[in-house]
């Protein structure tokens, strides 16, 4: 199985990337493990992080953030992700 190293925070010279690592430590979403991998790429760790709060944190859609909540979660479990 192939091994991605995670970016350590201090070396994240992008305030912006390194803002949205500290937050997914804080709040643990998304999975900070996850953000650390992204880092690698600033430009997926941008589109990523920017679409996820557009759906989740923002008013986008017609669905409550706690129906969405719930929706990510039954996915993650119906296809048995560890995270």
């Amino acid at each position: 199985m192939a091994r991605i190293s995670y970016v350590d925070p201090a070396a994240i010279k992008d305030p912006l990337a390194r803002r949205w690592l500290d937050e997914a430590v804080a709040e643990g979403r998304p999975g900070p493990e996850n953000q650390a991998i992204r880092a690698h790429q600033p430009d997926v760790m941008r589109s990523f992080t920017l679409t996820r709060k557009m759906l989740f944190d923002g008013s986008a859609g017609v669905l409550e953030h706690d129906l969405k909540e719930l929706t990510r979660a039954y996915i993650a479990h119906t296809i048995e992700c560890g995270y």
